[in-house]
């Protein structure tokens, strides 16, 4: 049998309300009775009734999060943020994996809404025009996790990835490369994809370097996409003497690539990334990366989604976090 709040109250000998309010951790009850009613608890193996009392409250305590990949670390570091600071704030997280596909990232988010969760963090790929309705239906606050919308209508969480892109390969420029080539993630995904193709871009013409197709092969940010990438650069005639690969997870497909070619990084071709993951200083040579601050784009994106739930004043709802390049050893000078 389910032990209810009226068996705790006979059991300590109080009232409901008195049980209620030991419960709420209300302060108005004497310590005396206080240990009375968690010894009657104890006693029973009483739990108290979370959805009756969101009924009450109009408030659950759980917060909906959408993760594209969980198998993957990058966004695992996330999750570990936003944990972090929705247990300091008593949230609970509803953790759900889509895929990185369009279809189910729609059906999680509206079946987190449907299980009136009091707010959501989305990690996501592109924000499609069926994404902004789903969000639109909502009555409780979204946040864009390491990821925006192109309107910039959503509160958002992130770095600047053209400008991560655009480090990374003009670090390849400094130390004299000119023959660069990309793999890059899908250009539909606006932030790994096209924003991270666009700060290469830009790098390379400021550099007054050519912008050459045959130097650039999509992925899909899988260890397995850097692999097929880097043997269609190794087979060129004229091939790179760096790679910028848009996710360490690619890079480090390329870097055994070129190994297994008899080739060596960096002094044959150089490797540089963006992420940081754990991965990065596990592979050999150390990979030379971009880091983005996961942890803090969790941490940050659930201490806003704390401040909208709880109504209060928000000026900046368009967090962009700092990067850093991490040097290490799969960058080599070249004359």
């Amino acid at each position: 049998m389910t032990v209810t709040i009226y068996d705790v109250a006979r059991e300590a000998g109080v009232s409901m309300a008195t049980v209620s309010r030991v419960v709420n951790n209300n302060p108005n009850v004497k310590p005396q009775t206080r240990k009375k009613v968690f010894e009657a608890i104890e006693r029973l193996g009483y739990r108290p009734n979370a959805v009756a009392r969101g009924l009450a409250s109009k408030k659950t305590t759980t917060v909906g999060v959408v993760i594209p990949d969980i198998s993957n670390a990058i966004f695992a570091e996330v999750a570990r943020g936003i944990e972090d600071i929705a247990n300091m704030y008593r949230y609970n997280i509803i953790l759900c994996n889509a895929d990185k596909k369009k279809d189910k990232e729609i059906s999680v988010i509206n079946t987190l809404l449907e299980k009136q969760v009091d707010g959501l963090l989305f990690m996501g790929g592109t924000v499609t025009q069926e994404h902004i309705l789903a969000f639109k239906s909502s009555s409780v606050p979204i946040v864009l996790c390491a990821t925006t919308d192109d309107n910039n209508a959503i509160p958002a969480v992130d770095i600047d990835h053209e400008k991560a892109a655009f480090d990374a390969v003009q670090l390849l420029i400094s130390n004299g490369h000119r023959n660069i080539g990309m793999i890059s993630g899908t250009l539909q995904d606006p932030a790994n994809g096209y924003a991270r193709f666009q700060g290469y871009k830009r790098a390379l013409e400021e550099a007054g370097i050519p912008v050459i197709d045959d130097h650039i092969r999509v992925g899909n940010y899988r260890y397995e996409s850097g692999i097929e990438a880097m043997k269609y650069f190794i087979n060129l005639a004229d091939k790179p003497t760096a790679i910028f690969a848009a996710t360490d997870e690619m890079a480090i497909g390329a870097i055994h690539t070129i190994q297994d070619a008899n080739l060596r990084v960096p002094d044959d071709i150089s490797v540089i990334s963006v992420d940081n993951s754990r991965m990065a200083s596990m592979v050999r040579p150390l990979l030379t990366t971009v880091a983005q601050p996961m942890y803090d784009i969790g941490a940050v994106s659930m201490r806003l989604l704390t401040k909208l739930m709880n109504k209060e004043n928000v000026e900046v709802t368009k967090i962009v976090l700092p990067h850093e390049i991490i040097v290490r050893k799969s960058v080599a000078h070249v004359k």
